[in-house]
């Protein structure tokens, strides 16, 4: 009869994990339409042509009296909420360990984001400066409930279970994307034949994905539990919990000092994720420039990196199995470097061969970010997880200027786009070298976590 019991109690407490996880895949199900439809589509022109509708005759609107042309209008707002996010992430993060409530302060967060999205409508005429206030809110809540979401990984997946975890969540991500953005670009192609204008279609297309992302936020919010806060002696210094932002991540850098290996793990991430990032950003760019390429053709191979990123997370989640995240991570970097490689001679005005290019991207683009996700769960000490969490989206977040810096430097020495997507290697190279260098399973066990067998 007690063996009985305890194969129930055991058999109870895995269904309890697969309902939470299930619930934790929703998360990404709900909140990347912000990313795919509102960032990467819709909001940049949209903003941008509000911004010149209310610029002076010189192109320029004085925010806060600041002078700003309206073409700069929305990288700026994008800056301004990543600088206000690496603010409070790391405060979040400590407040979210410290008191284990992590799901009232993912709640808020993605409400906050979804509100200010949905609010997106009501950007029409000269409302540049709702414009870029709704941007900010919405960027800033989206990194702070990311790196919440981010920081469950451990603890609703054993080990053995966390790179397959992690990569179906970015699979319904992309097929969330995916789905919507479809609709919204049917929405936006045909508007006349709904009787909408194409200001209205682009304000409906940005509000759903606010609506979108509220409704599903409510699964993961059911599903996903609180646990109890480790013991004060296990969490540092109480002063470093309330510390401000920067001051916060100072601690959080320092207590890393402690586990070497796993800040290793986060420079190797941070160098290659920033060629992943660059990628990602200016991939239209040299589409249109170099490769003149049509708007249409653009956004159709955003689609078609959306759709072949769900079968190309779950790929890799399956080879990870085999040869474990390290390898598995390692390869896709190669084929990034083949990606370049190949982009690099691409023929200008040829299509077939840019969809070719966007089919590889997205082959790998979802598997290397699941499988660093998964492998840097690995590496944070126990009951350190939204603080560490919140120093892995920094990384992702924060530092992701390297990357343009140099595409736009080389550009400008050599007015070519091709030797400036060629000069993103480095990135991969770099990356792989470093990450190649860290002694994971060594690293796992230095952070007081069990080590997987494969690895």
């Amino acid at each position: 009869m007690g063996t009985e019991t305890v194969r129930t109690a055991v058999a109870d407490e895995a269904a309890d994990r697969r309902r939470e996880q299930r619930g934790w895949y929703f998360y990404d199900w709900a909140c990347s339409v912000y990313s795919t439809s509102v960032l990467t589509v819709f909001l940049g022109p949209y903003l941008t042509s509000v911004a010149e509708e209310a610029a002076d005759a010189e192109g320029f609107v004085h925010p806060l009296g600041i002078p700003v042309r309206a073409g700069s209008f929305f990288a700026y707002s994008v800056s301004l909420s990543v600088i206000v996010a690496v603010l409070v992430m790391p405060l979040v993060g400590a407040a979210a360990d410290r008191t284990g409530r992590k799901k009232p302060l993912l709640g808020a967060a993605a409400y906050v984001g979804a509100g200010a999205t949905a609010c997106m409508f009501f950007l029409s005429g000269d409302r540049y400066l709702l414009g870029g206030l709704l941007l900010v809110l919405a960027n800033t809540a989206q990194s702070v409930a990311m790196m919440l979401y981010n920081s469950y990984l451990p603890q609703i997946a054993p080990p053995e279970q966390r790179d397959a975890v992690s990569s179906r969540g970015w699979a319904f991500g992309y097929a969330a994307g995916a789905l919507v953005l479809v609709a919204n670009l049917v929405l936006y192609t045909a508007h006349d034949s709904f009787g909408l204008s194409e200001g209205m279609a682009v304000r409906i297309c940005l509000a759903s994905a606010g609506l979108w992302w509220g409704g599903f936020a409510l699964v993961p919010l059911r599903r996903l539990r609180d646990r109890r806060a480790p013991a004060a002696s296990d969490r540092g210094p109480a002063r470093e919990a309330t510390a401000p932002g920067l001051r916060q991540l100072a601690a959080t850098v320092r207590d890393m000092r402690r586990h070497p290996l796993t800040l290793g793990f986060l420079l190797a991430y941070l160098v290659y994720n920033d060629g992943i990032q660059t990628v990602i950003s200016q991939a239209s760019v040299y589409g249109s420039k170099e490769l003149d390429l049509g708007q249409s053709t653009l956004i159709g191979a955003v689609l078609l990196v959306q759709v072949l990123a769900v079968a190309g997370a779950l790929a890799l989640g399956r080879l990870a199995r085999h040869y474990g995240a390290k390898r598995t991570i390692l390869g896709s970097l190669a084929a990034w470097t083949a990606v370049l490689a190949a982009g690099y001679f691409l023929p200008a005005g040829q299509p077939v061969w840019f969809f070719v290019l966007a089919s590889g991207i997205g082959l790998v683009l979802g598997g290397s970010q699941a499988l660093s996700r998964s492998l840097f769960s690995h590496l944070v000490p126990p009951g350190k997880e939204a603080e560490y969490f919140a120093a892995y989206e920094v990384s992702d977040r924060g530092m992701s200027w390297l990357g343009p810096l140099l595409f736009g430097l080389t550009f400008q020495l050599t007015g070519s786009y091709r030797d400036a997507i060629i000069s993103l290697v480095a990135f991969f190279v770099l990356g792989s070298v470093l990450l190649a260098r860290v002694p994971v399973r060594r690293a796992i066990g230095d952070a007081g976590n069990p080590v997987p067998e494969k690895i």
